[in-house]
């Protein structure tokens, strides 16, 4: 029984005990009932408000993990590459440059921000190779 039909039940309640109209007591019960009718359809529309909200809010959240996924997708594909990217910090204006293995074999480029040449040199120093080191444990 939602709230409508229990008011409506009151309702009925206080007609079968056939009270004097004009009495001031039945005048008073009379507008607590309407006033308990006026509440509860407010509470009805605001239930159902609440509800298509809530449709709303949910259709919302799939559209948006929709885009999440359509976004993100191709994010998890680039991590999934075996490229490294390594950070480089400009000497001239401390910014931080990023750059994949192509990009270091070229032995130089420019930071993006300053214009700096920014020069990479991997030579080894080590004795266990000709300058071409691999990690070895």
């Amino acid at each position: 029984m939602d709230i409508c039909e229990k008011v409506a039940y009151i309702k009925g309640l206080a007609e079968g005990l056939e009270l004097d109209a004009n009495d001031k007591n039945t005048k008073v019960l009379n507008a607590i009932i309407e006033l308990l009718e006026d509440m509860a359809l407010t509470v009805e529309d605001l239930e159902d408000g609440c509800a298509e909200l809530c449709e709303q809010i949910d259709a919302v959240d799939e559209d948006l993990s929709n885009l999440e996924d359509f976004i993100y997708d191709d994010e998890d594909d680039y991590e999934d590459e075996d490229d490294e990217v390594y950070e480089v910090q400009c000497p001239a204006c401390n910014d931080i440059v990023y750059l994949d293995e192509d990009m270091l074999a070229e032995g130089e480029i420019a930071c993006p921000n300053c214009g700096t040449n920014l020069e990479f040199d991997f030579d080894c120093d080590c004795d266990c190779c000709d300058g071409e080191c691999e990690d070895k444990e």
